[in-house]
């Protein structure tokens, strides 16, 4: 019995040991990867359909730092820049790099009518949105090009160009509806 146990304790030492060695304690980055599906992965988190510590999305890359520390990046589609906007009336945070597990926006779970054009006018999207629980809208657009957006709810209405090169934002905080 005795012999039984200490092996027992041997092997937990080594496995112990070969964590600590390996670096368990410590962040994991995967190396970057496309998800088969990132713009459902992506809405996954800004629905809070999946959990993360942190899931953060710039111009290229979604990365989601797991409960544990592991890290994962993956890249985002070539063509397509995703933007998230956060309409208000009276609370704004500041915002360059959207958090899908992070940024509160003030107007969470409310309809607005959202119409995007490009820069020679053409409509890319019309439509009555919801926001998410976190307050904010997920667009998808065409890279490298300038949009005008305009935000209506309950009468009031806010507009501002945006452009999806690669320097600019993921996080639009600024359209205050008056």
């Amino acid at each position: 019995m005795r012999k039984k146990i200490f092996i027992a304790a041997a092997l937990i030492a080594v496995a112990l040991g070969a964590y600590i060695i390996a670096g368990g304690d410590k962040t994991k980055e995967t190396a970057k990867q496309t998800a088969p599906n990132i713009k459902q992965l992506v809405n996954d988190y800004s629905s809070r359909k999946l959990d993360a510590k942190s899931a953060s999305i710039t111009s290229h890359e979604l990365t989601v730092t797991a409960d544990n520390n592991d890290k994962s990046t993956y890249n985002l589609p070539q063509n397509e820049f995703f933007v998230s906007i956060a309409p208000y009336v009276n609370k704004t945070h500041p915002c360059a790099t959207h958090s899908l597990t992070g940024c509160q926006g003030e107007m969470t779970n409310e309809k607005f009518n959202v119409t995007i054009t490009d820069r020679d006018g053409k409509v890319v999207i019309e439509d009555a949105l919801q926001s998410f629980d976190n307050g904010f809208i997920d667009f998808w657009l065409p890279r490298d090009q300038t949009f005008h957006v305009k935000i209506e709810h309950g009468g009031k209405s806010s507009e501002s160009d945006i452009s999806t090169f690669d320097s600019d934002n993921t996080c639009i905080s600024t359209m205050q509806l008056t």
